[in-house]
């Protein structure tokens, strides 16, 4: 069976999700002679922001910032670093479970005067 543009039906659908996260829902249509649930998937992103750290250290000393990464949606998450840049240390892979914050330790030691 195929369908021209003609016998499509637009179902518009207001989302105003208050986080960041994966939200799940199911769309019921009936009428007299059929029924079909639809499930949708919406995954919602933060803005995308930016963040300025200074780290001040004498060469060969290290110093850590502990950065907190807040889960509020409602999965767990497995992230993946990845550091540009030199003298930059932290661990490539951080587990925020849902609900939860953890902190990723950013390591900074330079070998010189920079």
């Amino acid at each position: 069976l195929f369908l021209d543009r003609s016998d499509a039906v637009e179902l518009p659908i207001k989302f105003t999700p208050r986080y960041a996260g994966c939200y799940h829902c199911q769309i019921l249509l009936k009428s007299s002679c059929d029924v079909r649930v639809y499930e949708i998937e919406c995954v919602v992103n933060t803005d995308h922001a930016e963040a300025e750290l200074e780290f001040l250290t004498p060469a060969y000393q290290a110093v850590i910032q502990d950065i907190p990464i807040s889960n509020m949606s409602s999965q767990n998450w497995k992230l993946e670093a990845i550091l540009e840049g030199q003298d930059f240390y932290g661990p490539p892979l951080l587990n925020v479970g849902l609900g939860e914050t953890a902190l990723y330790p950013l390591m900074f030691k330079p070998v010189a005067e920079c």
